[in-house]
């Protein structure tokens, strides 16, 4: 007897490009799609994975297309004046308000979901399994962007920040937890490598007082291209399926542009539609 090969889901962060993953799991919902024993996801990656698995289908959508759009949340001149430029207290308060997870399908649903967070203090990635108890507390972890957001999230002793920082594309962590086929849904167009900063000093002054994670981030473009050629040369006996935006997707991290923002969106629910038909 052959034993079965475990496929996860690995979804990419990167703030407002998120909408096009929210297009590809609301795609996936709209067609029963869910071949995968568990899933790792970063950020805003990590907040459309738990959307999906609660089957709320256009929550994520929602909230990059409206709330995040908001100047309550996005707010150069309140980071300006010392608070945050992406206020996440108010768009997490925002959310529980008017549109939160359904924390009893989340409960119902079988599929193990790990969160990734990085230590400030380490500067190394933690790989958390969501549960229906930490659930709020660990994705806001994961999205929050040092500097953008000041306020590191206290999680079980440690003070925690974005995922990305450490492990923004997590599919050696789905190797290492036994994945041979890996579905992964990335952010940036096809063939992105990321720079490496132009001042690294710059970087270690605003962060001397926590110097691992400084470094982390001056090496966050040479770990991030080293996932890419993971992905790219997967070792033997492992299979990567890369679902990307095409070369029209124009959404940066901070985009809210409207019509950008739903050409993204529609473009996920196309590749998701691409998938499900490829696999039929």
């Amino acid at each position: 007897m052959t034993l079965k090969t475990k496929h996860a889901l690995v979804v990419e962060g990167g703030a407002m490009r998120g909408i096009f993953a929210a297009g590809v799991l609301d795609g996936f919902i709209d067609h029963n799609y869910n071949p995968f024993d568990f899933c790792i996801g970063v950020s805003a990656g990590a907040t459309n994975i738990a959307s999906w698995l609660s089957n709320q289908r256009g929550r994520t959508y929602t909230i990059i297309s409206d709330y995040s759009c908001r100047p309550e949340f996005i707010n150069f001149g309140k980071f300006a004046r010392g608070g945050h430029w992406l206020d996440l207290d108010w768009l997490w308060d925002h959310i529980a308000l008017h549109y939160p997870y359904d924390m009893q399908a989340f409960k119902q649903q079988s599929t193990p979901f790990h969160i990734v967070t990085t230590d400030i203090t380490t500067g190394s990635p933690v790989y958390t399994l969501g549960t229906e108890s930490n659930l709020e507390s660990i994705l806001k972890a994961s999205c929050s962007l040092p500097v953008a957001y000041r306020t590191p999230i206290s999680f079980e002793g440690r003070k925690m920040i974005d995922g990305g920082v450490a492990d923004s594309i997590p599919v050696v962590e789905a190797y290492k937890k036994g994945a041979r086929e890996i579905t992964v849904i990335l952010s940036q167009k096809q063939g992105y490598m990321k720079r490496p900063p132009n001042a690294p000093w710059v970087l270690r002054q605003l962060m001397r007082n926590t110097p691992q994670l400084a470094e982390t981030m001056i090496n966050r473009a040479e770990q991030y291209n080293q996932t890419m050629a993971f992905i790219n040369n997967p070792p033997k006996g492992c299979t990567i399926n890369v679902i990307t935006p095409n070369e029209s997707f124009s959404v940066r991290r901070l985009t809210t542009n409207k019509e950008k923002l739903e050409a993204g969106y529609q473009m996920g629910l196309q590749a998701a539609r691409d998938i499900v038909q490829q696999g039929s």
